[in-house]
């Protein structure tokens, strides 16, 4: 193959996962301050069959599209300017987000600022599990509910990808975790760090868990009302972050009259951060879960393993040695 293409995973057209075509296309070029990093493996996330079907970040993309946010890779060459990265070094990251960062290939340019190096003690398969989960998780539990020691906080579907992270670092912030999931993930949430599981399954959370400070729901009001129902664990004064489906009129209205907080999120690039969650994973504090991988060209294999739901922890596809 020539060194000006690579191989990657394009749609040409929003639909169901037939649309996601193996094919040869330009390998990009960095940019004055971008790298170009060599893929080892891209994570998969909701997001991105949610923009496959023409929902997520659709709205934001052009076509032909390749989708995916989440690498871990080998840089292979600089642009003017980068003095924090040289050719050799191994980085991981979820570039350009919301924006397309073309994950789902064997190459991908980015500023060099919103990477960081990959955790020494990962793989890149594992490494690439990380990046737009931890990421949310981090920038939930740190910056927008500052979670502290005494704490409550529950987490909705706490056995996903955003989930099985937000338990490790509420936890490690000192928090109190109550997460919701299916009994088979019991054992394993308690193993990371939740003090009480809820099984959906058969109890409704919010006649479970009562007086919550944070509540970080995965879910959303798309499905059995999450987010309303979140609303009566909470404290007066608690915090609901709502991530799928943001923030309704009605949402807002409720905890208004209820005299709580409700906040929309949606994670960006931050390379500093995902340094600090590298030293947490190094250090043995925080694990990271892969369920299956798939090969890249089985991207559409991936994306029905997880529209197919109940999956714990992340997929990953294999790109390169």
């Amino acid at each position: 193959m020539s060194e000006r293409v690579m191989r990657a995973v394009i749609l040409k057209e929003f639909g169901g996962q037939e649309v996601l075509t193996a094919a040869e296309v330009e390998r990009p070029e960095p940019l004055p301050t971008e790298v170009l990093v060599r893929v080892h493996a891209a994570g998969v996330n909701p997001v991105d069959w949610k923009t496959r079907q023409g929902q997520g970040m659709a709205g934001l993309q052009s076509l032909p599209l390749i989708v995916g946010w989440d690498v871990s890779g080998v840089v292979e060459e600089v642009g003017f300017g980068v003095t924090t990265l040289k050719p050799g070094d191994e980085v991981y990251g979820m570039p350009w987000f919301p924006r397309a960062a073309n994950g789902y290939a064997e190459y991908v340019t980015a500023p060099a600022r919103q990477w960081a190096r990959k955790p020494a003690s990962l793989d890149h398969v594992h490494a690439a599990a990380v990046p737009l989960a931890a990421l949310t998780a981090w920038q939930i539990v740190v910056d927008t509910a500052d979670v502290r020691t005494g704490q409550s906080v529950l987490i909705t579907a706490a056995a996903g990808g955003v989930g099985h992270f937000a338990v490790q670092f509420a936890r490690h912030r000192g928090a109190h975790v109550i997460a919701t999931a299916s009994a088979a993930r019991h054992a394993w949430l308690k193993e990371l760090g939740a003090e009480e599981t809820i099984d959906y399954t058969t109890t409704r959370f919010e006649e479970a868990a009562a007086d919550v400070d944070v509540v970080i729901d995965l879910v959303g009001d798309g499905r059995d009302q999450t987010s309303t129902r979140s609303l009566k664990t909470l404290r007066r004064g608690g915090l609901l972050v709502a991530v799928p489906g943001g923030v309704s009129p009605e949402l807002a209205a409720a905890a208004e009259t209820a005299g709580m907080r409700v906040v929309p999120f949606l994670v960006e690039p931050d390379g500093p951060a995902l340094t600090a969650i590298a030293s947490l994973i190094d250090d043995g504090e925080v694990t990271v879960e892969v369920e299956e991988t798939f090969p890249l060209e089985q991207a559409a294999a991936a994306h029905a393993r997880g529209e197919a739901g109940r999956t714990r922890g992340k997929l990953v596809l294999t790109v390169g040695d």
